[in-house]
């Protein structure tokens, strides 16, 4: 194909995807997954999934945090130097992928899922702290199954720039699901959050070598070869 087929492609910012770049050295420390969830219940069935996750995750091979929303405030209520605002982000930008489970309310995910991830920024100068990094969605339900919030986590996950992976996990009737001791019941649901945890290890594995040349896009090199205008002083205005 030649330059007259594509007359308003920059050359110097063109590039072909190749094969041996995704050949990057695999790092060998444990794969890094920060876990949120979405709900300040003493009995909060969103926890109880996501300390489920952590565990099966610890057994694949994974080293795992889980943020602990309460005292976060709500966004742009408060400095980005608040503690629990600085801890969140210290481990968003720690992990290497992460796992999203949120109640269902109001047909929804949570006020406090979302404003976990609002108070995570999608860059910070030329970082995007979430960028290329993998992501596994679940939600708890107190009714029959629905995926109102997975699927709004994913559209989430998608604007962070995050490799959302296949599977996800929706726990209905979860109150049905897990004994006193917090600790999930053998079921289908369990064995979906085993799927989900597996597959999270795998295409973290997979692509954290390579997120960079994944996330590298022509647009962006296009704009970098591209001289900013000229500023025009107010008065000529």
């Amino acid at each position: 194909m030649s330059k007259a087929d594509l007359p308003n492609i920059n050359e110097k910012a063109f590039a072909v995807p190749a094969q041996t770049a995704l050949r990057a050295s695999p790092s060998t420390h444990r794969p890094r997954i920060l876990l949120l969830y979405g709900s300040l219940r003493e009995r909060s069935f969103s926890r109880f999934a996501t300390e489920e996750a952590a565990r099966l995750l610890q057994s694949f091979g994974a080293e795992t945090r889980i943020f602990d929303p309460s005292g976060l405030p709500l966004p742009d209520g408060a400095p980005v130097e608040h503690p629990k605002v600085r801890e969140l982000r210290d481990l968003s930008a720690w992990s290497e992928g992460q796992m999203w489970c949120s109640p269902e309310r109001h047909g929804a995910m949570t006020g406090i899922m979302k404003a976990q991830i609002d108070w995570i920024p999608l860059s910070l100068g030329a970082v995007r702290p979430t960028q290329g990094k993998t992501l596994a969605v679940m939600q708890v339900s107190g009714g029959s199954q629905s995926f109102n919030a997975v699927n709004q986590l994913r559209i989430l996950g998608r604007w962070m720039r995050m490799i959302t992976i296949p599977n996800q996990s929706s726990v209905a009737k979860a109150y049905k699901q897990f004994d006193d001791a917090g600790r999930m019941k053998p079921s289908p649901y369990y064995d979906r959050i085993v799927d989900v945890a597996e597959e999270l290890v795998k295409f973290t594995l997979l692509t954290r070598d390579v997120s960079g040349y994944l996330t590298d896009r022509y647009s962006e090199r296009a704009q970098a070869l591209t001289p900013s205008p000229p500023m025009i002083a107010t008065a000529e205005i």
